[in-house]
């Protein structure tokens, strides 16, 4: 054996769990030397199952480079899931920068594994919990200043692998990609640590133990093999009902909701029977001249069509008052069908969401942009709005 598949060697580590031999397989995910390792250990040992750090829907993406052919970008604005697929494009961007850079396809490992285990014919299992579940819990877990940044600080990550060596993928075996990604966001918001690694051992751990076959080689990243151990280790593994489930939006959030347009509506009354008519006509313009520049300031922002922003600007004093929908819904519409995506952006998607300025070019990922810029520009709109509103009445 050389050095370097010593120190492989070193990332395999033997668990005996109801009878059962578990080889746990830590990689570094950008690795070419991760990589070809994974395909001849598993060629070696003849497992009877292969468990892989991959959510089926992450597998399937990685195996089927026209995916993004299939996309029904309106279907995701009319499922309220732009944020969640804008977060798994800038994901891929930021794997596919540092694999690009070192010669390597991103999840090459995971490939590897899977390959390997259909040659021997053995049994695969995608062992990883849905990243759409996994972003939506985070989502779900910050207040609404937190994902501001967080949204923000997601773009500007798009050009912070720039500047990785070697040395810095060699560290990264022994962290999760999306920890690496999102390490700036978890330092103001720890719970991030939970939702990201903590819960994602614990799956790994009980889709691994239960796993058929008597021999299991799983392989995942190096960060999550001391939580899988432990879990493995103790029995202490958590239903993957629970961990599956997406936490409900916060009574207070749903109540504000209604209670907010409800309050505007009381504040005008207000104006009108304590200032006269001049000074409700004063809060109704204030409200709609507040609503109507932030949500078209953030059509602009997202480079929107005219007719985009002239809809946003159109949209959010209305929409703002209406809690069933939102500015962004429309605006994202309203793009969709004033620049409607051509075949060419659906194929430039893995190229485009490498640099800052692919992101604002792509017809597709610009509509995300729209969505998700015109609803922070209403919600900032409205909350300048209210104190405006407010000093109309002496």
């Amino acid at each position: 054996m050389d050095s370097t598949e010593d120190q492989n060697m070193d990332n395999v580590n033997r668990l005996s769990v109801d009878g059962k031999e578990i080889l746990l397989v830590g990689t570094a995910h950008v690795s070419r030397e991760s990589a070809e390792f994974v395909k001849t250990f598993i060629e070696k040992e003849a497992p009877d199952t292969v468990c892989v750090e991959l959510c089926p829907t992450r597998l399937h993406s990685l195996r089927d480079n026209d995916r993004w052919r299939n996309m029904d970008i309106v279907r995701v604005i009319k499922e309220k899931k732009s944020l969640l697929l804008l977060m798994n494009l800038i994901l891929a961007s930021f794997q596919k920068k540092m694999a690009e850079k070192f010669k390597i396809q991103p999840g090459q490992e995971m490939l590897n594994a899977v390959e390997a285990a259909e040659k021997i014919e053995a049994v695969v299992v995608p062992a990883d919990r849905d990243i759409q579940t996994t972003l939506a819990r985070v989502w779900r877990s910050m207040g609404f200043f937190e994902k501001v940044k967080f949204i923000f600080q997601l773009l500007f990550s798009l050009g912070g692998s720039d500047d990785i060596t070697e040395e810095d993928i060699e560290k990264m075996k022994q962290e999760d990609i999306l920890k690496t990604l999102l390490s700036d966001v978890k330092k103001s918001h720890p719970v991030m640590e939970r939702v990201l690694i903590d819960e994602r051992d614990m799956y790994l751990a009980g889709e691994i133990a239960n796993a058929p076959g008597n021999k299991i080689v799983a392989v995942v990243g190096a960060g999550h093999v001391p939580g899988i151990k432990r879990y493995i280790n103790s029995g202490s593994r958590t239903g993957k009902g629970e961990l599956n489930r997406i936490p409900p939006g916060g009574n207070l959030m749903k109540s504000l909701k209604w209670i907010i347009p409800a309050a505007i509506v009381v504040i005008i009354a207000a104006g009108f029977l304590l200032e006269g008519k001049g000074g409700g006509t004063d809060m109704i313009w204030a409200w709609v001249l507040a609503n109507a520049v932030f949500g078209g300031l953030g059509a602009i922002a997202a480079l929107a069509h005219p007719l985009t922003i002239l809809a946003s600007i159109a949209a959010a004093p209305l929409t703002s008052l209406n809690p069933v929908i939102a500015a962004g819904w429309v605006s994202g519409l309203v793009e969709a069908f004033s620049r409607k995506p051509k075949v060419k952006d659906l194929e430039s998607i893995p190229t485009d969401i490498m640099t800052i300025k692919g992101f604002w070019k792509n017809n597709v990922i610009r509509i995300l942009l729209v969505v998700i810029f015109t609803n922070l520009g209403s919600t900032v709109g409205t909350m300048t709005a209210v104190p405006l509103m407010l000093r109309v009445i002496n």
